[in-house]
């Protein structure tokens, strides 16, 4: 059977509800965290860019938090960037009301140990600036040494002019000094800005797991629309990368490789990248180079039950370039379970996003793109109706006073 007759039989099966017993990949990763539990719970009031009641006040204090939303609606970030920098913190967006909770204009950087953030929305977009003129927001990365035991669930990633969601730090300077042991899982990471605001021109990415950065999974996530790094690990990271659906990439999905000037000069030399590749699949689109591979050029990569086809439903190369292809997984977390890739569609359809059981209109519409093979890389969001406007929400909140982390658990199930 082609994956177009699979996908339309998904299609149907998706839109009549019936799909309710997929299963989704037990995303455990190598990160420990314990986020903020145990620690005191904020309450984010206000759909403000700082000040009290705000989110950006909660991401600031000090100490162990849970920081819950009483309001639901869009966060006008006017440019700037939330940055997270006090440890031990819960991003609960499972609490907000519905339609949750997005971030425009602006982006998130986790700088700081034992995050997990769930069940938000970050979308940039070129807040209405010009080509080439230098604005270059994330969506969210998690960036520098003290960045480790993060996890990113349950998000939606869109818009971003660098990358919509990525691991970083000083790459140079050794895996001390950059992001790791952090899980990116059942996410939608899609429609990086193609030709926008990037200093550098066309720019629309995925995910970059820069140079050194160590035990990175990314997990049942939908890649779509991004002209490239749907992921891209680079010199001398580790990592998994499992039953990830890639639609319609342009130039490149799941990359390996390094550039091998931008070490010229550097005390250590690079050396290929050690990761896993299990039960991914590749689905060309409107924007996909013909021929595109699963997996290129460069690195040192086991693969395992991989699938890729072309938009007309033939198969399509599972590898290209100089990939060293390992006879045992380098790396693999403990307890990570891969769904077999026949299965990851169905996972992914049923499970990534933000609020995967109440879908704001975007992710609704980049979802259908998938499922109906529809869709393209964009150059600004005003091409697909521009930043979210919806009437802000609020409701007052009733937290337990013990077992706060299992009532979190409840709440993310019912719209998981």
């Amino acid at each position: 059977m082609r994956i177009r007759d699979v996908s339309k039989t998904l299609a149907a099966v998706a839109l009549t509800c019936e799909l309710c017993a997929a299963e989704t990949p037990v995303a455990t990763g190598f990160a420990e965290a314990r986020g903020g539990s145990g620690g005191q719970v904020i309450r984010v009031t206000n759909l403000d860019a700082a000040g009290p009641g705000s989110l950006r006040a909660a991401l600031e204090t000090k100490g162990p938090r849970i920081v819950v939303f009483e309001v639901g609606g869009v966060v006008d970030l006017k440019k700037q960037t939330l940055k997270v920098t006090e440890p031990f913190l819960t991003i609960a967006g499972q609490t907000a009301p519905a339609p949750g909770l997005t971030l425009i204009r602006g982006s998130v950087s986790i700088q700081t140990h034992d995050v997990i953030v769930r069940h938000l929305r970050v979308r940039p977009g070129d807040a209405g600036l010009p080509k080439g003129g230098g604005w270059e927001p994330d969506g969210m990365c998690a960036a520098g040494g003290e960045a480790y035991n993060v996890i990113v669930d349950h998000c939606s990633l869109s818009w971003a002019v660098d990358e919509n969601l990525s691991a970083s730090g000083a790459r140079l300077q050794g895996p001390q000094a950059t992001a790791h042991r952090v899980t990116f899982s059942n996410c939608i990471i899609a429609e990086g800005l193609s030709h926008a605001t990037h200093a550098k021109g066309e720019h629309s990415k995925g995910s970059l797991i820069h140079d050194f950065c160590q035990d990175i999974a990314v997990i049942g996530n939908l890649y779509a629309h991004n002209v490239q790094r749907n992921p891209y690990f680079k010199a001398h990271t580790t990592g998994v990368i499992v039953n990830n659906v890639i639609y319609d990439p342009g130039t490149a999905a799941i990359q390996l490789n390094y550039a091998p000037k931008e070490w010229e000069g550097a005390k250590l030399a690079p050396t290929n990248c050690r990761v896993s590749i299990v039960g991914n699949v590749l689905v060309h689109g409107a924007s996909t180079r013909k021929d595109l591979a699963l997996v290129g050029t460069r690195g040192d990569a086991y693969l395992e039950d991989n699938l890729a086809f072309r938009a007309d439903g033939t198969p399509a190369p599972l590898v290209s370039g100089a990939v060293n292809r390992l006879a045992e997984k380098p790396v693999w977390p403990a307890g990570l379970r891969a769904l077999p890739a026949a299965d990851a569609v169905a996972s992914v359809i049923q499970h990534a996003g933000a609020r995967p059981k109440d879908r704001d209109e975007v992710d609704r519409r980049i979802m259908q793109d998938f499922i109906g093979r529809t869709g393209r890389v964009i150059d600004s969001q005003d091409e697909v109706g521009g930043y979210p406007r919806v009437e802000m929400r609020t409701r007052k909140i009733d937290v337990p006073s013990e077992k706060v982390d299992e009532w979190l658990g409840r709440l993310a199930a019912e719209m998981e």
